[in-house]
Protein backbone atom coordinates (compact mmCIF):
# COMPACT_ATOMS: atom_id res chain seq x y z
CA UNK A 1 0.00 0.00 0.00
CA UNK A 2 1.11 3.54 -0.74
CA UNK A 3 0.45 5.99 2.11
CA UNK A 4 2.30 9.29 1.77
CA UNK A 5 1.70 12.21 4.15
CA UNK A 6 3.33 15.63 3.76
CA UNK A 7 2.58 18.93 5.42
CA UNK A 8 3.68 22.54 5.36
CA UNK A 9 3.07 25.77 7.27
CA UNK A 10 1.73 28.52 4.98
CA UNK A 11 1.86 32.13 6.12
CA UNK A 12 -1.69 32.86 5.04
CA UNK A 13 -5.08 32.63 6.82
CA UNK A 14 -6.85 29.27 6.77
CA UNK A 15 -9.73 30.59 4.64
CA UNK A 16 -7.36 31.70 1.86
CA UNK A 17 -5.38 28.45 1.87
CA UNK A 18 -8.43 26.19 1.97
CA UNK A 19 -10.35 28.07 -0.75
CA UNK A 20 -7.37 28.12 -3.09
CA UNK A 21 -6.27 24.51 -2.52
CA UNK A 22 -9.78 23.08 -2.73
CA UNK A 23 -10.45 24.69 -6.11
CA UNK A 24 -9.57 22.12 -8.82
CA UNK A 25 -9.08 24.96 -11.33
CA UNK A 26 -5.92 25.91 -9.39
CA UNK A 27 -4.45 22.37 -9.34
CA UNK A 28 -2.32 22.82 -12.51
CA UNK A 29 -0.83 25.99 -10.98
CA UNK A 30 0.54 24.34 -7.84
CA UNK A 31 0.80 20.63 -8.61
CA UNK A 32 4.05 20.03 -10.45
CA UNK A 33 2.72 16.93 -12.25
CA UNK A 34 -0.85 18.01 -13.07
CA UNK A 35 -1.18 19.43 -16.56
CA UNK A 36 -4.95 20.03 -16.64
CA UNK A 37 -8.15 19.76 -14.60
CA UNK A 38 -11.56 19.62 -16.26
CA UNK A 39 -14.87 19.58 -14.42
CA UNK A 40 -17.10 16.62 -15.32
CA UNK A 41 -19.98 17.89 -13.19
CA UNK A 42 -21.37 21.31 -12.30
CA UNK A 43 -18.65 23.71 -11.11
CA UNK A 44 -19.63 23.64 -7.46
CA UNK A 45 -17.31 21.67 -5.22
CA UNK A 46 -19.41 19.23 -3.22
CA UNK A 47 -19.61 15.55 -2.42
CA UNK A 48 -20.09 13.72 -5.71
CA UNK A 49 -18.37 16.35 -7.91
CA UNK A 50 -16.08 14.83 -10.54
CA UNK A 51 -12.97 16.34 -12.06
CA UNK A 52 -10.83 14.82 -14.84
CA UNK A 53 -7.09 15.32 -14.45
CA UNK A 54 -4.22 14.80 -16.83
CA UNK A 55 -0.87 14.37 -15.12
CA UNK A 56 2.64 13.17 -15.79
CA UNK A 57 4.30 10.97 -13.20
CA UNK A 58 7.46 8.92 -13.56
CA UNK A 59 7.56 9.77 -17.24
CA UNK A 60 4.05 8.49 -17.93
CA UNK A 61 0.92 10.36 -18.90
CA UNK A 62 -1.90 9.58 -16.48
CA UNK A 63 -5.55 10.36 -17.05
CA UNK A 64 -7.93 9.86 -14.19
CA UNK A 65 -11.16 11.14 -12.69
CA UNK A 66 -11.37 12.13 -9.06
CA UNK A 67 -14.71 12.11 -7.28
CA UNK A 68 -15.18 14.26 -4.19
CA UNK A 69 -15.88 11.79 -1.38
CA UNK A 70 -16.00 14.27 1.49
CA UNK A 71 -15.79 18.04 1.67
CA UNK A 72 -15.94 20.18 4.79
CA UNK A 73 -15.02 23.73 3.69
CA UNK A 74 -12.03 25.06 5.59
CA UNK A 75 -11.30 21.69 7.21
CA UNK A 76 -11.01 18.74 4.86
CA UNK A 77 -11.29 17.60 1.24
CA UNK A 78 -11.20 13.90 0.28
CA UNK A 79 -11.02 12.84 -3.37
CA UNK A 80 -11.00 9.28 -4.72
CA UNK A 81 -10.26 8.08 -8.20
CA UNK A 82 -13.50 7.17 -9.93
CA UNK A 83 -11.58 6.14 -13.04
CA UNK A 84 -7.89 5.77 -13.72
CA UNK A 85 -4.86 3.49 -13.76
CA UNK A 86 -4.12 3.53 -10.03
CA UNK A 87 -6.79 3.51 -7.29
CA UNK A 88 -5.93 6.53 -5.15
CA UNK A 89 -7.38 8.66 -2.38
CA UNK A 90 -6.09 12.19 -1.82
CA UNK A 91 -6.92 14.12 1.35
CA UNK A 92 -6.21 17.75 2.16
CA UNK A 93 -6.66 19.06 5.68
CA UNK A 94 -6.18 22.59 6.94
CA UNK A 95 -5.57 23.74 10.49
CA UNK A 96 -5.23 27.32 11.64
CA UNK A 97 -2.12 27.86 13.72
CA UNK A 98 -2.94 31.50 14.35
CA UNK A 99 -4.82 34.08 12.36
CA UNK A 100 -2.12 34.27 9.69
CA UNK A 101 -0.68 30.75 9.50
CA UNK A 102 -2.19 27.50 8.27
CA UNK A 103 -0.91 23.94 8.45
CA UNK A 104 -1.84 22.15 5.23
CA UNK A 105 -1.53 18.38 5.12
CA UNK A 106 -1.59 16.40 1.88
CA UNK A 107 -2.12 12.63 2.05
CA UNK A 108 -2.13 10.18 -0.84
CA UNK A 109 -2.97 6.55 -0.26
CA UNK A 110 -3.84 3.69 -2.51
CA UNK A 111 -3.34 0.05 -3.31
CA UNK A 112 -1.53 -0.58 -6.57
CA UNK A 113 -2.65 -3.53 -8.63
CA UNK A 114 -0.97 -5.73 -11.19
CA UNK A 115 2.54 -4.92 -12.33
CA UNK A 116 2.72 -1.61 -10.43
CA UNK A 117 2.81 -3.48 -7.07
CA UNK A 118 6.55 -4.07 -7.38
CA UNK A 119 7.18 -0.32 -7.58
CA UNK A 120 5.45 0.59 -4.30
CA UNK A 121 8.62 1.54 -2.31
CA UNK A 122 9.99 3.61 -5.21
CA UNK A 123 6.57 5.11 -5.94
CA UNK A 124 6.12 6.18 -2.30
CA UNK A 125 9.48 7.99 -2.31
CA UNK A 126 8.74 9.71 -5.63
CA UNK A 127 5.25 10.74 -4.48
CA UNK A 128 6.62 12.18 -1.23
CA UNK A 129 9.21 14.16 -3.18
CA UNK A 130 6.56 15.44 -5.64
CA UNK A 131 4.14 16.30 -2.81
CA UNK A 132 6.81 18.33 -1.01
CA UNK A 133 7.42 20.30 -4.22
CA UNK A 134 3.66 20.83 -4.60
CA UNK A 135 3.27 22.15 -1.07
CA UNK A 136 6.29 24.44 -1.45
CA UNK A 137 4.76 25.78 -4.66
CA UNK A 138 1.32 26.45 -3.13
CA UNK A 139 3.05 28.12 -0.16
CA UNK A 140 4.93 30.47 -2.52
CA UNK A 141 1.79 31.28 -4.50
CA UNK A 142 -0.33 32.05 -1.42
CA UNK A 143 2.35 33.98 0.43
CA UNK A 144 3.04 36.08 -2.68
CA UNK A 145 -0.71 36.92 -2.96
CA UNK A 146 -0.56 38.24 0.59
CA UNK A 147 2.44 40.48 -0.02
Amino acid sequence: MVNVVTEIIINSPLENVAQYAANPDHAPDWYVNIKSAEWQTEKTLQTGSKIAFIAEFLGRRLEYIYEIADYIPGQKLVMKTADGPFPMETTYTWESINGNQTRMTLRNKGVPSGFSKIFVPFMSLMMKKANKKDLIKIKKILEKQKA
